[in-house]
């Protein structure tokens, strides 16, 4: 029977998503029919997902969500604050940030963590060289710029993943 549940939340919100299409709660039918699908689809597509990643470190895992959150709510009022300040005083740069992250999903929580915030933008990446072209709104100190992002995300990241 644990064959069957490889995908439990998949396989909720598969019936959920059910429910919601054919617009019946309270039908005992769609209930048994969306709980077929909710087994079977999963079961039935489970080669074609890759393995979920290991996490080492839930705790890590939250204190990054919570760091990434935290960093757009300030990104906005810092950005917001040089928008409607002096544009010439904006100092835009590119700059190369070589991540020591070896799993995919870190490396796309890394970027996705300096894309989201505003003010920065991730906007390329190198497989071979592990570079990630940052494109900042404002810079007035590119190692420090590096050095943030290597403290505030990478570190968490590299204890998240195994």
């Amino acid at each position: 029977m644990g064959d069957w549940f490889k995908q439990p939340m998949l396989s909720a919100l598969l019936l959920l998503a059910w429910l919601l299409l054919v617009d019946s709660f309270t039908s005992p039918g769609q209930w048994v029919f969306g709980a077929i699908l909710a087994l079977a689809i999963p079961r039935l597509m489970q080669n074609w997902w890759l393995p979920g990643p290991k996490i080492r470190s839930w705790s890590a895992l939250v204190i990054f969500f919570w760091r990434a959150l935290i960093d757009i709510v300030l990104g906005n009022i810092e950005v917001a604050r040089l928008a409607l300040g002096p544009q010439a005083k904006l100092e835009p740069k590119f700059v190369e940030f070589y991540t020591e992250l070896n799993n995919d999903l870190a490396i796309f929580m890394l970027m996705s963590a300096i894309s989201l915030a505003p003010g920065s933008v991730s906007t390329c990446y190198n497989r071979e060289t592990k570079r990630i072209e940052v494109h900042a709104l404002h810079c007035t100190d590119v190692d420090a710029l590096r050095a943030g992002i290597r403290q505030r995300y990478e570190v968490l990241l590299q204890q998240v993943f195994i």
